[in-house]
């Protein structure tokens, strides 16, 4: 099995890194296909913790090849200093790979970012701010930069001055700010150049050969499902494609090479940023989630967003990217809840939904339908099989599997790579 793509199934933040780096000893290469380093990434390793953002979680398994694809938006200073960071704590970042196609956060991209959020107010998407959307825009605009353009200063000059054109009228006309130089603009993409240049590579060549040569590639998506721009929650989503068909435009390998695709979905629900959130808990319970979850962003520390375990959406993920098994995360968390309630259906005006209404408004609106499952409150942190776990979190288990259209083959108890039930073999 050459190719195996993982993504979140709900808004992100499901443990996407641990799931990674548990097969990390398994795998060759692990290539991130879309994002930036507006997600991040936990893995506790021992009494190691590393919060990863730009970087591939399978940077911390030694002998696996890291790979940055050209679906991803790369803001060099912020990939130098996490390389940096992870090398003084003895981490190897020497084979990490970069896509020549990949294309570069500019300093004004970080500034648009920054100033359109403020200007939109009470409509703001909840952005992270680090430049992500507006390079995705230029992107599709064809005025953006490219990793292999910061090796001709005469290209790298025409697209930053193409792209200002635009911008600094934006800039200036709308939001009343400076304009940006283009000298400066240049002069600081141009430094990044002879430090990137050992690490960039033609991505699709080296991985299509790697899985000529039966290697197995494992495709690590950012952010989630929900947060895909075409498959989301729209318009309170992310910029690029977060699902399993993302992993070949993102990467440049075809479907046909892909062999299993695993969706990680938290045992409960959370949610960074604005939009609906259909489960959402607004009262001490969701704070009780919130505090006993550790429900903080990797990136930007923010409180998270909590609500109970949601099927519609996992049965959605499922669907859209092709599901093969899910890994549950975080049934640890859930230790000592009396009842836990699973939402089964949603009611939208009195209209019974059992799949994710086809209108982002009736979306909006919609209202859970719960079954309750009775909790338990022995400690499973060290349960390593099904049968260490109390008979309720088994029932727990079970029931998330039938409602959630795939089969559930890894169960998160602790925060530690070796916290993990394993019901089916993942690679097998």
């Amino acid at each position: 099995m050459p190719a195996i793509v993982l993504v979140g199934a709900q808004w992100g933040d499901e443990g996407k890194g641990k799931a990674t780096d548990a097969l990390g000893a398994r795998v060759d290469y692990v290539v991130k296909f879309n994002g930036g380093n507006n997600a991040g990434h936990t893995v506790v390793v021992g009494d190691e913790k590393y919060a990863l953002h730009l970087l591939p979680s399978g940077i911390l398994t030694p002998g696996v090849t890291p790979v940055i694809g050209n679906g991803v938006v790369v803001d060099p200073g912020v990939l130098f200093e996490e390389i940096d960071a992870l090398t003084a704590r003895g981490v190897d970042c020497s084979k990490l790979l970069v896509s020549a196609s990949a294309h570069v956060i500019a300093p004004y991209n970080r500034a648009l970012d920054q100033v359109t959020e403020r200007f939109l107010g009470k409509r703001k998407i909840g952005t992270t701010g680090r430049g992500i959307g507006p390079t995705y825009a230029d992107k599709i605009n064809r005025v953006g930069v490219r990793v292999q353009d910061l090796f001709d200063e005469s290209i790298l000059r025409q697209k930053v001055e193409g792209a200002l054109d635009q911008k600094n009228h934006l800039l200036v006309k709308v939001y009343n700010r400076r304009a940006v130089s283009v000298d400066q603009t240049t002069e600081v993409l141009l430094s990044y150049a002879e430090r990137l240049r050992p690490m960039v590579r033609d991505v699709s060549l080296e991985l299509a050969r790697a899985l000529d040569r039966d290697e197995i590639v494992l495709f690590e998506g950012g952010q989630a499902t929900m947060l895909d721009i075409d498959h989301g929650t729209y318009p309170f989503v992310t910029s690029s494609n977060a699902t399993s068909a993302g992993a070949c435009t993102g990467s440049g390998i075809p479907p046909n090479r892909i062999d299993r695709i695993i969706a990680v979905v938290k045992a409960y629900t959370t949610r960074v940023g604005e939009g609906p959130f259909p489960t959402e808990l607004l009262d001490a319970d969701g704070e009780k989630l919130r505090r006993d979850g550790g429900e903080f962003g990797t990136t930007t520390g923010r409180p998270r967003r909590t609500g109970w375990y949601d099927a519609l959406i996992a049965r959605y993920s499922a669907r859209i990217n092709g599901v093969t098994d899910f890994v549950l995360t975080k049934l640890d968390t859930l230790t000592g809840w009396e009842r836990i309630p699973v939402c089964v259906a949603y009611d939208v005006d009195g209209v019974r939904h059992e799949e994710i209404p086809m209108s982002q408004s009736d979306f909006h609106h919609a209202t859970p339908v719960y079954e309750y499952f009775d909790g338990w409150s022995e400690d499973i942190s060290s349960a390593r099989s099904t049968a260490d776990l109390p008979k309720n979190a088994q029932r727990y288990v079970e029931a998330l599997e039938e409602l959630s259209g795939a089969r559930i083959s890894a169960v998160g108890v602790g925060p530690d790579r070796e916290q993990t039930v394993v019901r089916h073999d993942l690679l097998g």
